[in-house]
C-alpha cells in the first residue's frame, strides 16, 4: 500500500469515525440534558470538534478526490462523491447553524435554540453516515486495487 493510501485512509477513518460517533452516541445523550446545559454543551463542542473537524473533512474529501483520479474504480468514484456531498452538506446544514449556536452570549438558551439544534441533528446524522460510507468505500476500494 502506498503512503497515500495509509494517509487516506487513516484521515477518512478518522473524521468518519469521529462524526459518526458523535452523531450516534454523543449527540443522543446531550439531547437529553436541560436547554441550558445544551448550550454550554454544543458552545464547547464548537471549540473541539469545531476547529479540528473543518481540516479533516476538508482533506478526507480532497484525499479521496485524489485517490479516484489516480485509481478510478467505482468504490473510490463513490468514496469521493459521499464524502463531497458530506462537505456540501456541512457547509450548506451545520455551518450555519453552529455559527448561530456560537454566537449566543447568554448562558440562557434562547428560544428556537432546540428547535435548531435538532435540524443541525439531521444535518449531521447525513453527513456522519455519508462519511462513514466513504471510509468503507475506500477501504475497499484500496484493497481492491492492490
Amino acid at each position: 500500500m502506498r503512503w497515500l493510501e495509509t494517509v487516506a485512509i487513516l484521515v477518512i477513518g478518522f473524521v468518519g469515525a469521529a462524526e459518526f460517533g458523535s452523531a450516534a452516541f454523543v449527540h443522543p445523550v446531550i439531547r437529553k440534558l436541560r436547554p441550558d446545559d445544551q448550550l454550554v454543551f454544543e458552545q464547547g463542542l464548537l471549540k473541539t470538534f469545531g476547529r479540528l473537524m473543518p481540516v479533516g473533512m476538508t482533506a478526507a474529501t480532497v484525499l479521496a478526490i485524489i485517490l479516484a483520479i489516480e485509481t478510478p474504480s467505482p468504490w473510490l468514484i463513490g468514496a469521493a462523491a459521499g464524502l463531497g456531498i458530506a462537505l456540501a452538506v456541512t457547509i450548506i446544514g451545520n455551518v450555519p447553524i453552529n455559527s448561530k449556536t456560537g454566537r449566543i452570549d447568554s448562558a440562557t438558551a434562547p428560544e428556537g435554540f432546540i428547535a435548531m439544534r435538532r435540524r443541525w441533528d439531521k444535518f449531521q446524522l447525513a453527513r456522519a453516515s455519508l462519511q462513514l460510507l466513504g471510509f468503507i468505500l475506500v477501504t475497499i476500494g484500496v484493497t481492491a486495487a492492490s
